[in-house]
């Protein structure tokens, strides 16, 4: 009997394994941080307090910028829509109250003037959204 000398034959594929396991794990960071970066790109500077009370339930969110613009859902609303607005969300869900997110730097007349527009609209609950100085959770006191 013969013996037949098998040499190793060299391999001139690409492993691909090690490929396709660093594009999984890529894919999976950008699904979990996907979401984290779709949030309104308002900065709002909340004030910090110590102390607030909590109720955590679905509200309606007003964003006030430093240079007094209004936002509601992630859009600018202009000042003339401000109470159209406002009863277009109060009538689809009467007993929430509204959250204001106002900078802490934007001017006092500017949160006052929105609240005026928000009671002429039909507005009866308000909240001022702080900053938690023991946490840094953002927190809402509700004032009816």
């Amino acid at each position: 009997m013969k013996k037949i000398d098998r040499r190793q034959k060299v391999v001139a594929e690409i492993n691909i394994t090690p490929f396709t396991d660093v594009i999984l794990v890529l894919l999976i960071i950008f699904m979990i941080t996907t979401p984290m970066l779709m949030q309104p790109g308002i900065k709002v500077n909340l004030p910090k307090t110590e102390t607030t009370d909590v109720e955590d339930t679905k509200n309606i969110e007003v964003l006030i910028s430093q240079d007094g613009y209004v936002y509601m859902e992630g859009k600018q609303i202009h000042e003339s829509n401000i109470e159209a607005t406002i009863q277009h969300l109060i009538a689809a869900s009467p007993n929430k109250p509204i959250v204001i997110k106002g900078d802490k730097d934007v001017k006092y007349d500017a949160v006052m003037q929105f609240m005026d527009k928000a009671k002429k609209a039909g507005a009866v609950k308000f909240a001022l959204a702080v900053d938690n100085l023991s946490s840094g959770a953002k927190q809402a006191k509700i004032k009816t």
